[in-house]
């Protein structure tokens, strides 16, 4: 008997914590003893999806792949608890020997954030996906914020301080990135589920001009300040000689200088990746038909959200060095641009879910519809 898409998705993810202990108890076997452990637990997690019925879901090959990232979503979140001390012994040896980056401050982070909004992300899509629903827009938020992570982390621990302690280990990302690479292409490749407008209504809305659409007025000009920072913060992480650039990085976010790497890998994915779409972003608001948008601006929503969450929680994280830590004389006008630097990217994505008119294609009549003016 097959369980619901539901249940099924969910079971994947409770093996975490039996998982974590197993590992951690087959660590002082004999290595043939270990190769049998690790056979019968490959052996169980294949079991386990035949008999809740994932196999049966194979027609939409995203949703193990779902199942897939919110295991590893489950185990993210036990080694944030462990780190923060609120558990024990059971993700320990994987930290140590596998991956001690996860011990800095990003990286627990980046752990909080993996295991609560992309575990719920993944969950709802591996839903959907069982029961034929549309979860594009989900899945395109979800891709942005995993790629941000995985991305910014990965290049932090190859240039950061802690490059020594890298492992054979760390090449095991690279099935991660690629698996991730594939789902993107697949949820680009998905068709995106169209408003049900008369072409003259996409029309009326595309003739607005920008002084009768406040609302873009107004973003537009959030965009613009986002764009600003960006640009201003690139500079700081570049070592601009410029007086103010250097009072900002001592006095204002004294973490941007953490050699560790994050934050300096982070502004430049800013600077090289995010700018430019912020500048097209305002050109797509400004003039109609820009029917790219809508889905980038999703996928650039979630890689800030994620990214925000993680730069602005290690800036005060007590595992970031004092002298790097956010001083407290300037904690509310940091926590407030932070805030609203990640808030601009989430306002496009709103406002292009929301009146997706102004950026669809303009239609042709149909032909029914050109007669009935001829």
């Amino acid at each position: 008997m097959q369980l619901p898409a539901g249940p099924a998705a969910l079971a994947a993810p409770l093996l975490a914590l039996p998982v974590a202990f197993g590992v951690s108890a087959v660590t002082s076997l004999d290595p043939p003893a270990l190769a049998l452990a690790l056979a019968l637990l490959l052996l169980g997690l294949v079991s386990l999806l035949i008999l809740t019925g994932s196999i049966g879901l194979v027609q939409d090959p995203l949703f193990c792949v779902f199942v897939v990232f919110s295991f590893v979503s489950a185990v993210d979140l036990l080694i944030a608890l462990e780190e923060d001390g609120i558990i024990s012994g059971i993700t320990e040896l994987y930290v140590r020997e596998g991956d001690p980056h996860l011990r800095t401050a990003h990286g627990l982070l980046t752990c909080y954030w993996d295991g609560t909004v992309h575990y719920g992300l993944s969950l709802a899509m591996a839903g959907a996906a069982g029961l034929r629903k549309s979860y594009r827009g989900l899945g395109l938020f979800w891709l942005g914020s995993l790629l941000m992570s995985a991305v910014v982390f990965l290049l932090g621990n190859l240039i950061g301080k802690y490059s020594p302690e890298l492992s054979p280990s760390f090449l095991l990302n690279l099935p991660y990135l690629l698996l991730l690479t594939w789902a993107g292409l697949r949820l680009f490749q998905q068709p995106r589920a169209l408003p049900s407008l008369s072409p003259e209504k996409i029309a009326e809305e595309q003739r607005k001009p920008l002084y009768r659409r406040p609302q873009d007025l107004l973003l537009i000009l959030i965009l613009i300040l986002t764009a600003a920072f960006t640009f201003f913060r690139g500079m700081v992480v570049l070592d601009c000689p410029a007086d103010s650039c250097f009072d900002y990085t001592y006095l204002h976010e004294p973490y941007l200088r953490d050699p560790v790497g994050y934050p300096k890998v982070q502004m430049l994915i800013y600077l090289f990746y995010l700018l430019p779409f912020l500048l097209l972003a305002i050109y797509g608001l400004a003039l109609p038909g820009c029917s790219w948008l809508p889905d980038w601006s999703l996928v650039f929503a979630g890689g800030v959200a994620q990214a925000q969450f993680a730069h602005l929680g290690s800036s005060l994280h007590s595992r970031t060095p004092f002298p790097y830590q956010t001083p407290e004389e300037v904690l509310w006008s940091f926590l407030l641009s932070n805030a609203l630097y990640a808030l601009g990217p989430q306002l496009l994505a709103l406002r292009c879910l929301r009146s997706p008119a102004f950026f669809l294609r303009p239609a042709a009549p149909g032909p029914a519809r050109a007669k009935k003016y001829q």
